[in-house]
């Protein structure tokens, strides 16, 4: 298409003549289309508008036993500081958000607060490992060619491919809670759906969808269940019949869905809701037959998929899962963050890019991955934020007043509805247990309700909220890394919310007719 010199100039610039005479021609004046804002712009927003809050929302606090909140404790603590000097907190909370502390100077840390906790550092570090390891695997050409095979390979079996992998990642969740760990798998994931014909969108659900509607319907995560089990004076086994059933019945609904889109846009790639990126252009075509790797290239490969076996290995608590021959390694973000760096000088080594290769694509690797690092850092911030205001135990008491006195069965639906707020301010699902557990677990007993309902109920909010929070780090950060927008990725899951959300209630209300 001829673009013409007027069409480029701006309505207020001068242009030429016309061919009548008649003075200067006028750009017309383009519609500008909405455009989403980017996770940065939606985290700091939100982050504002927490922080705007705290003015209003009145700050408070519960005692605490073991770090969980007492019953009936409640007292709102004064607020000292000014003005100015909570502006301070607002912008020091991304950092200290990096670091998991609360500003130790701030008046508004009450008496009775921690005063700290998780912090974004680990995951923060985590992902810059994991980017480092993925572009040295990427610069040996064995990644890019692996995947290549393997999709042309399974061109006849994509929906089964799709359904296991969205199995795989329910099952992380719903056994130990598979969140932020799901962040290194974005790179072997985006490739292969991508060669499979799909698209960014699909590579990204099939993760997020997979691991979130596994945590939602958790069945021993000990994160989510044996915290809430615990606060809540149960077994962690108490109530998983339930919780079983509603995770077969979520999974299949969440592989269903994430497959009817996957081959919406494979058979009309026009349809897709994922914007394509630069690189996407570059794979190679389906029918095309790869070459085939060499001894180095396959010795690369084991190394890249036994790394991410051996990161779930060491993450899964195998003894609390009733499994007391594999050891439990406990190992946290930082000894995972460890082991991809080790991994990529492996991988380079062995590849034979040279020590000095090696050093340049481990720092590209995590120079390209740091807007989903920063990303997590935001999401953080708001804790933060929330912490040194002292409102989330307001929100909480308020919350625990709107359930008070109801039936078996309106209890248990406004159990699951009031915790859904909550888990939008405390996206950690083992920090939403510690404080929501033991205020709402105890009038279970008073609405004849077993507390394992209540350890349901709160669960399937607080998974449900994940799956599109802004204020997690796992949603957030793993969309920043799959390079797919927020408003799009919203637009995909609407339809999928809504339904859950409806299954849900279902269970939830059988759950009370049953227990």
């Amino acid at each position: 298409m001829t673009t013409h010199s007027a069409d480029r100039l701006s309505p207020a610039s001068p242009g030429p003549e016309g061919r009548d005479g008649n003075g200067p021609h006028r750009a017309p004046s383009a519609k500008r289309r909405f455009t989403f804002p980017s996770a940065f712009s939606v985290l700091i927003a939100v982050t504002v508008a927490v922080w705007a809050l705290t003015f209003v929302i009145p700050a408070g606090r519960y005692d605490t036993e073991n770090g969980s909140p007492v019953p009936g404790t409640y007292h709102p603590v004064e607020v000292t500081t000014g003005f100015w000097e909570r502006l301070k907190d607002l912008f020091l909370a991304p950092v200290n958000g990096l670091y998991g502390v609360t500003d130790p100077e701030s008046a508004l840390t009450a008496p009775g607060g921690s005063g700290e906790f998780a912090g974004a550092a680990g995951v923060f570090l985590f992902i810059l490992a994991v980017g480092a390891f993925i572009t040295v695997t990427l610069r040996t050409g064995a990644l890019t060619l692996g995947v290549a095979r393997l999709a042309h390979r399974l061109q006849g079996h994509r929906t089964l491919l799709l359904v296991v992998l969205v199995t795989l990642f329910s099952v992380g969740g719903t056994t130990y809670g598979m969140a932020e760990e799901t962040l290194g798998f974005y790179g072997l994931m985006i490739p292969l759906m991508l060669k499979l014909g799909y698209d960014r969108m699909v590579a990204a659900t099939v993760i997020l969808v997979g691991a979130g509607v596994g945590t939602l319907a958790s069945t021993v995560n000990p994160f989510a269940t044996g915290v809430a089990s615990d606060s809540a004076g149960i077994g962690t086994g108490d109530g998983i019949g339930l919780r079983l059933a509603m995770w077969v019945c979520l999974t299949a609904l969440a592989a269903a869905y994430v497959v009817r889109y996957a081959r919406r846009i494979h058979a009309d790639p026009t349809r897709s809701l994922a914007p394509v990126a630069e690189e996407d252009a570059l794979r190679v075509s389906e029918d095309e037959e790869p070459a085939g790797l060499t001894g180095r290239q396959r010795f690369v490969l084991w190394t890249f998929a036994g790394t991410f076996l051996f990161m779930i290995f060491a993450v899964v608590p195998w003894t609390d899962l009733g499994i007391s021959f594999l050891p439990t390694l406990g190992w946290y973000f930082p000894e995972l963050a460890a082991l991809f760096i080790v991994a990529a000088i492996a991988v380079g080594l062995i590849s034979g890019l040279g020590e000095k290769g090696t050093a340049a694509a481990i720092t590209s690797g995590a120079g390209d991955f740091i807007g989903a690092a920063m990303i997590v850092m935001l999401a953080r911030g708001v804790t933060v934020i929330m912490n040194n205001a002292a409102v989330t135990d307001t929100i909480l008491s308020s919350l625990h007043s709107v359930v008070s006195g109801a039936s078996s069965g309106v209890f248990a639906g406004l159990v699951f509805l009031v915790n859904i707020p909550l888990a939008f301010f405390v996206p950690s699902s083992s920090g939403h247990a510690a404080l929501a557990m033991p205020i709402l677990a105890p009038l279970a007993d008073f609405a004849g309700v077993g507390r394992a309902l209540v350890v349901t109920a709160y669960q399937s909010a607080s998974g449900w909220v994940n799956l599109i929070t802004p204020t997690s780090a796992v949603v957030m950060g793993g969309l920043a890394l799959a390079k797919v927008p927020y408003d799009r990725y919203l637009r995909f899951m609407a339809p999928l919310m809504g339904a859950l959300l409806v299954i849900i209630v279902g269970f939830v209300a059988l759950g009370a007719a049953l227990y």
